[in-house]
């Protein structure tokens, strides 16, 4: 019996009358991941880049996640041919691309996801989920629908160059993250610093000038409403692992007397 795939990334934002909310996936842990697919955010984002996620796990919280209405993002850890390959195959409909300064390493990445002759990706449909091991119908020929592709602003030499990055065919949305745009500025842990949040404002105007959809990262609820009023159409508004460090110190600040003058080490 033929499967069908779920739409893509792309075709929520499509759909969408509103910014769509969404959440870092960072502990690499299919049951957390699980735990934030049911909470009813639009979308989630599936970390290799800063996370101790690698294919196995990744696998698994694609396999979790299908269960829910929540769209999972995977953010590879670098944009090169082979990892992208390897992570569509895993059955991947949606990939955020980092650090990307310029048209150029768009057009790459663009090709990486693409089969011939479009682009460079390599086939092996019957081999892999991604096609549900050639239970999709007519994927080959089809699966640039199947696909959608973002990519990340993240230095001062991307904004420069956001509108052309956002032009590219194949690009499907720009993501903008403050933390690395920050420190690429010389304001490293400064996300929120005036020359930062013009930047990426400045960002947003470039890409939003293109057509394409543009989000961004951004933890405070302040920032992120103001991120939303100046015409971002997704943003990520938590991480499992920051909500669970933030809720364990308040556990610890109700609970634990400050007066036992306790200094746990780490290691």
């Amino acid at each position: 019996m033929p499967l069908r795939l779920t739409p893509t990334f792309r075709d929520d934002l499509a759909a969408a009358g509103r910014p769509l909310a969404g959440a870092w996936v960072c502990a690499g842990s299919p049951l957390v991941t699980e735990i934030v697919a049911g909470a009813g955010l639009d979308w989630m984002l599936i970390d290799m880049e800063h996370s101790p996620n690698g294919l196995a796990s990744v696998l698994a919280q694609l396999q979790v996640t299908a269960a829910y209405p929540t769209t999972p993002v995977v953010r590879v850890p670098i944009g090169d041919v082979v990892t992208i390959k390897q992570v569509l195959d895993l059955g991947a409909q949606n990939l955020l691309v980092p650090m990307v300064s310029s048209a150029a390493e768009a057009e790459a990445v663009v090709a990486a996801v693409h089969y011939p002759p479009r682009g460079r990706r390599g086939v092996g449909s019957a081999l892999a989920r991604s096609a549900r091991w050639n239970r999709v119908e007519h994927y080959l020929e089809e699966a640039e629908d199947h696909v959608s592709l973002f990519v990340q602003i993240e230095t001062a030499e991307a904004v420069d160059n956001a509108a052309e990055i956002a032009a590219v065919d194949g690009v499907d949305g720009v993501f903008v993250g403050p933390s690395d745009l920050a420190a690429s500025m010389g304001l490293i842990g400064a996300q929120t610093h005036p020359d930062v949040t013009a930047a990426v404002l400045r960002t947003f105007a470039a890409v939003r000038a293109t057509g394409t959809p543009v989000g961004v990262n951004a933890f405070d609820p302040d920032v992120a409403q103001s991120y939303i009023d100046a015409g971002a159409d997704f943003v990520l508004v938590g991480a499992d692992v920051a909500l669970l460090a933030r809720a364990t110190e308040q556990l610890a600040a109700r609970w634990v007397p400050a007066s036992d003058g306790r200094s746990p080490a780490s290691y």
